[in-house]
């Protein structure tokens, strides 16, 4: 069997009222920007699991997902490797929040305050976050409305 040339990923935007969390990465590639938590989706795993996952072993939260943003398939969006991401909307339950290893810190920020400049695709995630909470809607990597 061939290795995938696409790997699968999930990033979530873990909202609590009107903030959103954020990630500053801890190591290449983006090292020191923030972004929005997220991972690959495991062999044999959906890609609703692998959020909620993600989601506990990146923040210590366990989440509800409540809706899909979109996909994003840039080729570019990920230095390392083509990946496709499936962007979810969650919102936490239960859990206290605590940073793993690839982040040196974890805050909560308005969604007026989200910084540009995020690493991945994730300020075109963030741009289309925007626009998803005034008409809602589905985006993707090259969506330009």
């Amino acid at each position: 069997m061939n290795p995938p040339t696409i790997w699968p990923a999930v990033d979530m935007i873990v909202t609590d009222g009107s903030k959103v969390l954020i990630a500053k990465r801890q190591g290449p590639p983006f090292k020191g920007l923030w972004k929005f938590p997220g991972g690959m989706v495991d062999d044999g795993e959906t890609v609703e699991e692998a959020a909620v996952r993600e989601t506990k072993e990146e923040t210590g939260l366990d989440v509800e997902i409540t809706d899909i943003l979109g996909v994003y398939s840039s080729p570019t969006r990920d230095p390392r490797r083509h990946t496709m991401a499936i962007v979810f909307i969650m919102r936490p339950i239960n859990g206290e929040l605590k940073m793993n290893e690839e982040s040196t810190e974890l805050k909560w920020v308005s969604f007026d305050e989200i910084p540009d400049g995020l690493g991945f695709d994730h300020s075109k995630i963030a741009q289309d976050f925007k626009k998803w909470l005034k008409h809602k809607g589905t985006y993707w990597s090259t969506r330009q409305a």
